[in-house]
């Protein structure tokens, strides 16, 4: 077995080395007006590429001089000239557009690309460097911004953060180093395989640089667990006597049962983002899934070989230094064998609840909704260039141009005007331009200005503006806000823009479609929105089924649900108080605030639904295993929370640190995500899990395990906590 995982390794690896392509790091959506725009000007003027790369570059004189000064002038063009490629469709120096300060020393260029930024060739970058090199020597200070650069991920330190805390937790949990370094293994093949795989098949699609960096944290982080619950079980089957084959095969056939089921959720969660029939959020959740779905035939197939071959050194004589740590957290089972050892944490703090279940559960649940209070001021929006590290380039243009030409100036909005239908085209054109600018001179109104179709009075712009009207039907006007390209006053705009134009068709016979950064994610958003209920409902019916097969209860599915929006609430608070209001902000490396990632919430949703199952099914099968034999309601929570509490506490551990360390990440993205996930596990794990959840249960008693007798005939018996097997085994 272990041969062929190996194998399998090796030829997906050859395949990425030799398959692979780029990703990208746009957000698309076929079929919202945004990008209906885009669509339009590439069908009217094949050569035009408005969803290209783009690029600003920020011109800044000396103190005491003007860029309008003959010599500094020069150097400008220069400047530009030296960037030009085969790739450039538009250059438009800041004296043609308009665009230098009042002091004249700072002004900035606007560079179109015909290719996206991950498709630009090194001579594009190269001649980029150039051009700031010709302005730097001749006294000028030049930065580059737009989405033409991106910003480093930095994946691997975050990985090798998430992999370093999970050895030291496994170690403390395990009790052998040998032990902590097999699931930190087989985890690491997984999301090697998984990966590789992945990058293979962007030889093939072009999928979103998130894709793999979701696989590669939730691989990372459902692989170290899943392996940890079954090795655990191994060690409890080795301790009480058994063979080493033996207790593998115990240890699979049980642990493994639930391993499989808990995969099951996660998966469901991740597969059901596809009903949102959103493209790159359906490669995020299928990518994610594949890695989640190798994880679990890989801690089933690929971690018991690894047991055969280091056979007692899982379970042989503890470290001095995890001796004491081992001894103060030994299972009941130790326990009832060895009088003399200490009772553990969790048997005393589950047996605390069961005396004060009531007190538990008010402030359980206070706590939960007290941290999601600043859920009620959640903004969404696609993140923009203000979020970038401080001192990137990307980062000092865009504050170079907030500062001197407002904030709008980083996000202007096109109008793209579709004269094809318009019996008289200029007609057409000057009614939007003249209804916009009416718009722009309310008191109350959010727009700095309207740049007209036509800006020259030159014979050759007005034969240019004629011929675009004539051949490709159509004209583009645009509006530069007053606020930033993430604020929800842009994004109220782009609402007033289109309500102002909604009549043109009747008027004239033209449409106007509002497209640009900021309209493309209020679209996105706001299909988001429309699809989350569907999705809840697909994801959460489905894994109400399976847990209502699981546990054969009614009231077990929908308790844990119910925990799960307690969870969601507080990560989505959190990310709300940190990102948006900028507390303690510095502890993730923000130095800027502002609207949370426009694509959390559903994708916070599905991820958190499917782990937050994992922790319930774990927790909550060794307490039916002990009331299926006979042991009073109440005393099968305290005996099923002891014997999986300190698991389930050490795998929750775990995947906070991997989702923390992608917290250190330049991407805003990842860094949204990862706290996300972060805040919800640990949330979802210690007080939902470990207070909430025991403290429902000791209030309903033995209610808890109630099925209806029709449903009880109609179910299924899924075997979770692989008691057949026990039986079997006992009767040979």
């Amino acid at each position: 077995m272990t041969g062929i995982w190996a194998l399998l390794l090796l030829t997906v690896a050859l395949g990425a080395a030799t398959l692979s392509g780029k990703t990208n790091d746009s957000f698309e959506l076929s079929g919202i007006e945004s990008t209906q725009a885009f669509d339009l000007i590439r069908e009217r003027d094949p050569g035009a590429a408005p969803d290209g790369a783009t690029a600003r570059v920020v011109f800044q004189a000396p103190n005491g001089e003007s860029l309008a000064d003959p010599t500094n002038k020069q150097v400008v063009s220069d400047a530009l000239a030296a960037l030009r490629t085969s790739h450039v469709v538009s250059i438009v120096d800041p004296f043609t557009a308009g665009t230098i300060s009042e002091d004249g020393r700072t002004g900035f260029a606007s560079v179109s690309y015909a290719r996206s930024a991950v498709d630009l060739s090194q001579t594009d970058r190269e001649a980029l460097e150039a051009a700031r090199n010709v302005a730097e020597e001749a006294g000028l200070t030049a930065t580059i911004g737009g989405d033409v650069l991106g910003v480093e991920i930095g994946g691997a330190i975050a990985e090798l953060i998430g992999i370093a805390i999970a050895f030291v937790v496994l170690a403390l949990t395990l009790g052998s180093l040998v032990a902590a370094g097999m699931p930190l293994l087989t985890a690491l093949v997984g999301v090697g395989i998984g990966m590789t795989a992945i990058a293979a098949l962007t030889g093939f699609l072009e999928l979103s640089t998130t894709t793999p960096a979701l696989g590669t944290m939730l691989g990372l982080a459902v692989g170290i667990d899943y392996a940890l619950f079954i090795l655990s079980r191994y060690q409890a089957e080795v301790r009480q006597g058994r063979p080493l084959e033996e207790a593998a095969g115990r240890a699979v056939g049980t642990a493994g049962s639930a391993v499989v089921f808990a995969g099951l959720t996660v998966v469901i969660a991740l597969v059901g983002l596809a009903v949102c029939g959103i493209g790159f959020l359906t490669e995020m959740g299928l990518g994610a899934a594949f890695t989640v779905a190798l994880a679990v035939l890989i801690a089933l197939t690929l971690l018991p070989a690894l047991l055969g071959f280091a056979g007692t050194r899982v379970t042989r004589r503890r470290p001095r230094f995890l001796q004491k740590h081992t001894a103060t957290n030994a299972t009941d089972a130790d326990a009832d064998r060895n009088p003399g050892e200490p009772r553990t944490l969790g048997r005393r703090w589950v047996e605390s609840l069961a005396r004060f279940r009531w007190p538990a559960l008010v402030v359980g649940i206070a706590a939960a909704a007290l941290a999601s209070i600043p859920v009620a001021s959640l903004q969404l929006a696609l993140p923009d260039d203000s979020t970038k590290p401080a001192g990137s380039d990307v980062r000092i243009a865009y504050d170079l141009i907030d500062e001197h030409f407002g904030a709008g100036a980083n996000g202007p909005l096109l109008v793209v005007i579709d004269t094809k239908q318009a019996p008289d085209p200029i007609a057409a054109v000057t009614t939007a331009t003249e209804r916009l600018q009416t718009l722009a001179a309310q008191d109350d109104s959010n727009i700095a200005a309207v740049v007209p179709a036509i800006t020259s009075d030159s014979p050759q712009a007005q034969q240019d503006y004629l011929r675009q009207l004539d051949t490709a039907q159509y004209a583009t006007l645009t509006v530069i806000p007053r606020s930033g390209p993430s604020d929800q006053s842009t994004k109220g705009l782009v609402a007033d823009i289109r309500d102002t134009l909604s009549d043109l068709p009747e008027q004239s016979g033209a449409r106007a479609l509002v497209t640009g950064v900021t309209a493309v994610g209020v679209d996105i958003s706001n299909e988001l929105t429309e699809v989350f209920p569907l999705y809840l409902a697909v994801v959460v019916g489905l894994a109400l089924i399976l847990l209502v097969a699981v546990f054969r209860s009614i009231w077990v599915p929908v308790k844990a649900a119910l925990g799960f929006l307690l969870s969601v609430g507080v990560s989505l608070g959190a990310t709300v108080a940190v990102f948006q209001w900028g507390w303690l902000n510095e502890l993730v490396g923000l130095d800027a605030t502002g609207p949370v990632l426009f694509l959390l919430p559903i994708l916070l949703t599905g991820i958190l639904f499917g782990l937050a199952m994992d922790y319930e099914v774990f927790l909550v099968t060794r307490m039916r295993e002990a009331y299926v034999h006979g042991t009073p309601a109440r005393q099968a929570v305290i005996d099923g929370f002891t014997h999986s509490a300190r698991v389930v506490a050490a795998a929750a551990l775990i995947m906070v640190g991997v989702f923390a360390g992608f917290t250190i990440t330049d991407d805003i993205i990842l860094k949204t995500i990862g706290f996300a996930l972060a805040i919800g596990v640990l949330v979802d794990a210690f007080l939902v899990r470990m207070l909430i959840v025991p403290a429902t249960m000791f209030i309903f008693g033995q209610r808890i395990w109630w099925m209806p007798r029709w449903m009880n005939k109609l179910v299924p018996t899924l075997d979770v906590e692989g008691e057949a097997l026990t039986q079997h085994l006992a009767a040979r």
